[in-house]
């Protein structure tokens, strides 16, 4: 059976390409398109479908205000379609954050060639996002008791040998925050590589760091690495980790795609694996794929503990699976847990005998 796709966008053209692009999928199809949410709504009840693409700016009620009334009371899988610009990338950093499974940018020139050329990963988020596992929005009142920090372990956790290593990808904003949101100050050094374009890892880890109690940043390169900071590879590059002296410090290179991606986050395991070794902790989040599967095994034999969030609590569990089936991981855990058991394993310098 075809993945049945609605799309609400208030550019003829962009509803034009964006079905052509769809309907050329042999497991897909447009059962509509929608110029505002208001005619949205409408076609929603008619048609079923399995997902949405949504435009991030439209007329008559703004994509925000429609996604959060559609993931409280019709929860379904959403697509954004955003612009590549600075309010563009808030606004969907916002949208991910009320539920959205992922998104894709409009070119910013020439749209309608632009488009066939991301056509291959336009059909991609949508086939991931048919499999994603969707929760319904909460209301306010139950989203205003945040995650609160974990209590500060020191000793250990302030040694600027220790660091925790993060990949993801499909989902894995959310993910992430949830686990930094509970990084007590005193924290090991952070490195981070997530899937997602230039530009949005700007807002990505400027909304962190008004969130967190640690200190969150676009890594720039060449920075030491301190504890109670974490560094969010670019959009552009690929994030490693290297060693200047006695200390650990961030590199970026904008080499070829691994696994398709830039940043990889094989690229980041494989770098920790090298410089950090057993002083690392891996820790796989949800995202569609393989990419982070073979770094984190490299990380493993080079005798580092790894963590992978478990399938209840994933978006998507393509990548934590991957990891799990070569023998990459050691401990598998609901998101809600893994800091936690990362910060325990960690003040306790436990040994590869750790599991669930």
């Amino acid at each position: 059976m075809k993945t049945k796709v609605l799309i609400v966008d208030d550019s003829a053209l962009i509803r034009s390409v964006l079905k052509e692009i769809i309907n050329r999928q042999p497991d897909m199809e447009v059962v509509g398109v929608a110029p505002d949410p208001l005619v949205a709504r409408d076609l929603i009840k008619q048609t079923n479908p399995d997902v949405l693409t949504l435009d991030v700016e439209m007329p008559k009620m703004d994509g925000l205000d429609f996604l959060e009334k559609l993931m409280r009371l019709r929860p379904m899988p959403v697509v954004m379609v955003s612009t590549l610009t600075e309010r563009g990338s808030e606004i969907t950093m916002r949208a991910l954050e009320l539920g959205a499974v992922d998104f894709v940018t409009k070119p910013k020139i020439s749209i309608q060639n632009g488009m066939m050329e991301y056509a291959e990963r336009i059909a991609e988020k949508v086939r991931t996002a048919s499999h994603a596992r969707i929760r319904r929005l909460a209301p306010p009142s139950a989203q205003a008791s945040e995650t609160s920090p974990l209590p500060q372990i020191r000793n250990p956790l302030t040694s600027s040998e220790k660091l925790i290593i993060i990949g993801a990808s499909t989902g894995g904003t959310e993910a992430i925050k949830e686990f930094l949101m509970q990084m007590p100050v005193d924290c090991p050094g952070i490195l981070i590589t997530q899937h997602m374009p230039e530009g949005f890892t700007t807002s990505f880890a400027k909304r962190l760091d008004t969130l967190c109690k640690i200190s969150v940043a676009e890594a720039a390169g060449d920075e030491r690495i301190l504890p109670g900071h974490a560094y969010i590879a670019p959009g552009h590059s690929h994030l490693q980790l290297a060693r200047s002296g006695a200390n650990y410090v961030t590199k970026l290179d904008q080499g070829e795609p691994v696994n398709r991606h830039r940043p990889s986050v094989d690229v980041l395991f494989r770098s920790a694996a090298a410089h950090a070794g057993k002083n690392a902790v891996g820790v796989i989040l949800t995202g569609m794929g393989k990419d982070g599967a073979q770094g984190m095994l490299e990380m493993h034999h080079a005798g580092a503990v790894n963590f992978a969030q478990d399938e209840s609590t994933c978006v998507v569990f393509g990548m934590p699976r991957e990891a799990i089936a070569v023998g990459a991981t050691d401990v598998v855990a609901p998101l809600q847990e893994l800091p936690r058991r990362v910060l325990e394993h960690l003040a306790s310098d436990s040994s590869r005998a750790v599991r669930v």
